[in-house]
C-alpha cells in the first residue's frame, strides 16, 4: 500500500469513528453507524482536533461545576441557607457517577446545565432566556419536552391575575382561554418552538434524512434488544424478528405517556419537583435505560432531598435498596456479557425488580415531600 493510500484509509476512518473530526472536515457526522445525536454537539467538539483531544472532557466537566453551581442558586431561590444549599449542591459535584461520564467523554453534564438553567430562568421569571435554554435542551436531546406540559400549566398558575378580582379562578370558557394564551405562555412557545424549529430546519438542510433520522425518529422506533436495566428489553429480544415487534415497541410508550401526564397535572406548581419525577418516571419506564440515563433525574434530586421529611436512616436504608437493586441487575448481566452464559432471565427479572424498587422510590419521595410556595416573582424580562 503507497503512503497516499494508507493516508486515504487513515482519513476514512477518522470521519467513521470520530464525528467531530467529519464536521470539522465538512463531512457528515453520521458517517459513524452509532451517532446518535445533533450535529450541534460534533460542531462544539470540533476544538479536540485543532485545539486539544481533551476539550470535550474538559468541557464536560467544566458543565459539571456549573451544574453545581445552579443547583446551589436554585435551592438559594427557594429558602435554604447559603450553607446548606452549598452543602446540598456538594450531593452532585462530589458524586462520582456525573464526574466518571463527563471524564468518560459523554455529554449528559451539558443538558444537565441546560435544564438546570432553564428551571433557574423560570424562577428568576427570566422567560427569554429559560426559552432558550429549554429549546436548546431539546434539541440537544428529546427528553426535556417531557418538560412541557409542566411548564405550560406552571406558567399559567403564576400568571398574575388569573382570575377574577379577587383573585379566584374563573372557570368559564373565556377564563380558560386567558389562563391557555397568556403572555408567558405564549412567550415561551414561540421563542423554544421557533429555536427548536430553527435548528432542526437548518440541520436538515445540511445533512438531509440522516440528521431527522438519527437524532430524532430513531429514538421513537428504537428497539434495543441489547440487555439493560428496561424491563421491556427481553420482551423486545423475543419478538425482534416478529412483524408487529414495532408497534409493540410504540405501545410501551403508553404507561410513560400516561404516568407523565398524571405527575405534570398533579405537581406543576413546584416545577423542581415535577420535572425530577417526569424524568424518573421517563427513564424508569422507558424502552432503553442505561446507568448514564440515572444523571438525567440524579441532578435535579439535590433540588428535592431539602423538603423530603424522611428520617436519616429511612433514607439511607432508600439509597441503598436502590444501589442494592443496581448490583442484583449487575451481577447477572457480567456473566452474560464476558462469561457467556445465558441469564437473559436472570437480567429480565433483575430489570422487574429495578422498576418496583424505582417506583417504590418515588412514592417516598411524594408522600414525604413538604411542599413549598414560593411567591411570584417580578418580570425582570
Amino acid at each position: 500500500m503507497s503512503a497516499a493510500d494508507f493516508s486515504t484509509s487513515m482519513h476514512s476512518l477518522l470521519l467513521m469513528f470520530l464525528p467531530n473530526t467529519a464536521a470539522y472536515e465538512g463531512e457528515s457526522p453520521y458517517n459513524r453507524s452509532t451517532y446518535r445525536y445533533t450535529p450541534l454537539l460534533a460542531w462544539i467538539l470540533t476544538p479536540n482536533i485543532y485545539l486539544t483531544f481533551v476539550f470535550g472532557k474538559l468541557l464536560f466537566v467544566a458543565c459539571d461545576v456549573l451544574t453545581g453551581l445552579l443547583i446551589q442558586r436554585l435551592l438559594l431561590l427557594r429558602g435554604l441557607s447559603a450553607e446548606s444549599s452549598c452543602l446540598y449542591s456538594a450531593l452532585w459535584l462530589l458524586n462520582p457517577l456525573p464526574a466518571g461520564v463527563s471524564s468518560r467523554g459523554n455529554a449528559e453534564s451539558l443538558l444537565a446545565a441546560l435544564v438546570l438553567g432553564t428551571l433557574l430562568c423560570l424562577e428568576r421569571r427570566w422567560l427569554f432566556s429559560g426559552a432558550v435554554l429549554y429549546g436548546l435542551a431539546v434539541h440537544m436531546k428529546i427528553y426535556p419536552v417531557t418538560y412541557a406540559l409542566p411548564i405550560a400549566l406552571y406558567l399559567q398558575t403564576r400568571e398574575q391575575g388569573a382570575g377574577t378580582p379577587g383573585g379566584k379562578r374563573s372557570w368559564t370558557l373565556w377564563g380558560f382561554v386567558r389562563r391557555v394564551l397568556n403572555r408567558d405562555l405564549l412567550m415561551f412557545a414561540f421563542i423554544s418552538g421557533g429555536l427548536f424549529c430553527g435548528l432542526t430546519l437548518v440541520f436538515y438542510h445540511i445533512y438531509g434524512w440522516d440528521f431527522l433520522h438519527e437524532t430524532y425518529l430513531y429514538h421513537l422506533t428504537r428497539r434495543d434488544i441489547r440487555h439493560n436495566f428496561s424491563p421491556y428489553f427481553y420482551m423486545l429480544y423475543l419478538t425482534a424478528e416478529r412483524e408487529w415487534s414495532l408497534v409493540l415497541g410504540l405501545a410501551s410508550f403508553l404507561p410513560q405517556v400516561s404516568l407523565l401526564l398524571l405527575s405534570s397535572l398533579a405537581f406543576h406548581t413546584d416545577l423542581s419537583l415535577c420535572c425530577f419525577l417526569n424524568t424518573a418516571i421517563f427513564v424508569t419506564f422507558n424502552k432503553v435505560c442505561t446507568s448514564q440515563y440515572f444523571l438525567w433525574y440524579l441532578c435535579l434530586l439535590p433540588l428535592v432531598i431539602p423538603h423530603l421529611t424522611l428520617s436519616l436512616k429511612k433514607g439511607v436504608g432508600v439509597l441503598a435498596l436502590w444501589f442494592a437493586a443496581q448490583a442484583l441487575w449487575l451481577a447477572p448481566a457480567y456473566y452474560l456479557e464476558f462469561e457467556g452464559q445465558d441469564t437473559f432471565v436472570l437480567i429480565w427479572l433483575a430489570g422487574l425488580l429495578f422498576l418496583i424498587i424505582n417506583t417504590y422510590i418515588m412514592v417516598t419521595i411524594i408522600s414525604h415531600y413538604r411542599r413549598i410556595a414560593i411567591p411570584n416573582r417580578p418580570k425582570t424580562d
